[in-house]
């Protein structure tokens, strides 16, 4: 199984400054609880190609994900895409959109997918993701305003 989940969000802050926050995905552990750490390879700004692995934790368990950035147009476009083998794997990204008086909507929006057992577990996952996309729109923009 697998299926997606957005939300948006405008944040109080020019489209080049989010960008730059949002493209560096160092600053998930900011916004994203599940995040424990998360190193980016290699140094440098964030590029088509770059990789960041993670340790988070999902239901109690930790698991090591490994991301690639695939698809970057700045100002406007972050997409990434989960080369980690896990149960479930995400591959989404951000559209960030000039909104006037310096301000910028963000869309968020992710894809999960199933794998072996995973497939029985992405059902149920996919359903807290889109509970608390919401929430983690707003977790967002509060870490770039706060930034």
């Amino acid at each position: 199984m697998s299926g997606q989940f957005e939300t948006s969000v405008e944040v109080d802050r020019p489209v080049e400054e989010v960008f730059a926050y949002l493209a560096d995905g160092r600053h998930d552990p900011e916004f994203s609880p599940r995040v424990l750490e998360i190193a980016k390879t290699p140094d440098g700004p964030t590029a088509v190609g770059t990789v960041f692995r993670s340790t988070v934790k999902d239901a109690g368990m930790k698991t090591s994900r490994r991301f690639r950035i695939t698809g970057l147009e700045a100002p406007h476009t972050v997409r990434w895409s989960e080369e980690s083998k896990n149960l479930i794997t995400a591959e989404g990204g951000y559209d960030l959109k000039a909104l006037p008086d310096g301000r910028t909507r963000v869309r968020i929006f992710n894809t999960l997918e199933g794998h072996g057992l995973g497939k029985v577990l992405a059902g149920p996952a996919l359903h807290a993701a889109r509970k608390d996309a919401p929430d983690f729109g707003r977790r967002i923009k509060a870490a770039i305003e706060g930034s």
